[in-house]
């Protein structure tokens, strides 16, 4: 690989890393933040509230996906990176300088959804742009391990954002976290996107869509649906069960071993950590063995090992304390999600042309991402406060056998894909 195409793919993950880290900052922070923002309640009902407003940001992601899919079809690959994390700085910033509750009553809340709504459509357009570019930029050869950069930055934005929650915990009190201290974390995040944006103006196109000509067809949601239905229908099932995997085994994974196992906060946090840093690890491992094995392998790998392990995993972490066997049980489902997270941008990009490639991969995916994945951690709060908290175990298997059935109806895209370039 050139060193051209290499710092493009460098730099366009980088940017992917603060953006995903400014949306998972709301999630890592829930627990200290909610009381700040609603009346005062028990835990599970704080959390059920701000769950109610992480899934509003999921709301707008379609919107997002829809404006800025056009938007990078349109004008570029990067101009539509720029734009996305110029949006994410906005939101970032105002839940930082947000008053509470008691400050101001209702605008608290209602500052609260604005800000969110923000990042919504920021990470909605995050990404298939950034999906798209990375896609484009790698070599053929060696499109699965490149591409697998873009989950391998998005729970690093994760780690990130549990990194800068440890070392609050370390320095702060808990009643100065809760008072204040988890401000500090959302006016980082603003920050660096500011740096990023800096940094996104100066990313090389990429040769797909410098390729394209001023006659090709314009990109739209209605041309996408009367093209492209199948892929369609396909992306966003897929999308919809590796989403609500995701959620259910990262973000909400937290809250989990504090509220039903009874774990300490700061061990939560702990094991949460260690757990992503292998998961993280684990991508480019998965997008290599995609490019020599092909994807559908991979695919089916997440989706039927999905179904088998996820209700005796939550089963036995309920009744987990010890911190070395959560952490050995939870590498187990994030594991088999690799196969799929790895390749997840990947196989959508190479479905389409590239006149229409960017709404392509972040409409369908923000439609699944919005149905099964934002609302995950509201289902499983919602069915805890029912007390049939398993039920929920049995719905992530639903939606990834959901997602399996789009894996199996999938082509062999290694061999089928329509990015030409190399």
């Amino acid at each position: 690989m050139d060193a051209k195409r290499l710092k493009s793919i460098i730099g366009g993950s980088a940017g992917n890393l603060v953006e995903w880290y400014d949306w998972y900052a709301y999630s890592v922070l829930t627990i200290y933040f909610a009381p700040s923002f609603f009346p005062k309640g028990d835990q599970t009902a704080q959390l059920l509230s701000a769950a109610a407003i992480f899934a509003v940001g999921f709301l707008m992601r379609p919107i997002g996906a829809w404006a800025m899919g056009i938007y990078g079809d349109t004008h570029g690959r990067k101009a539509g990176l720029a734009l996305s994390v110029m949006l994410m700085c906005g939101g970032s910033l105002l839940i930082a300088v947000s008053p509470t509750y008691a400050q101001a009553g209702v605008l608290a809340p209602a500052l609260l959804v604005t800000a969110r709504m923000l990042q919504g459509l920021s990470v909605g357009g995050e990404y298939g742009a950034s999906a798209t570019y990375l896609s484009e930029m790698a070599s053929r050869e060696r499109r699965g391990f490149w591409a697998s950069f873009q989950y391998f930055t998005l729970i690093g934005g994760q780690l990130l954002a549990l990194g800068v929650t440890l070392v609050l915990q370390a320095l702060l009190s808990q009643a100065e976290l809760e008072a204040w201290g988890w401000r500090i974390a959302f006016a980082i995040g603003a920050v660096l996107a500011l740096i990023v944006y800096a940094l996104r103006q100066r990313l090389a196109e990429t040769a797909a869509f410098d390729k394209l000509d001023a006659t090709r067809p314009k990109s739209g949601a209605l041309a996408l649906w009367k093209a492209h239905p199948r892929e369609f229908l396909i992306v966003a099932a897929i999308s919809g069960g590796g989403s609500c995997a995701f959620y259910a085994y990262t973000t909400y994974m937290q809250k989990f071993l504090v509220n039903t196992s009874g774990m300490a906060k700061q061990t939560a946090t702990e094991v949460m950590t260690a757990a992503l840093i292998v998961f993280m690890l684990s991508q480019p491992l998965f997008g290599a063995l995609a490019d020599r094995f092909g994807r559908k392998p991979m695919l089916l790998l997440f989706g039927f090992g999905g179904m088998a392990v996820s209700v005796p995993v939550f089963r036995t972490l309920a009744g987990t304390t010890d911190a070395v066997t959560a952490f050995a049980i939870i590498l187990v489902p994030l594991t088999l999600l690799s196969a799929y997270t790895s390749i997840s941008g990947l196989i959508k990009a190479e479905l389409f042309p590239p006149h229409i490639r960017t709404l392509g991969v972040a409409l369908p995916y923000a439609v699944g991402n919005t149905i099964f994945g934002g609302t995950a951690e509201y289902v499983a709060l919602w069915l805890k406060d029912a007390r049939v908290e398993s039920v929920f175990y049995w719905y992530v298997t639903a939606i990834i056998a959901m997602a399996t059935i789009g894996f199996l109806m999938l082509p062999e895209t290694k061999r089928t894909s329509l990015i030409a370039e190399d």
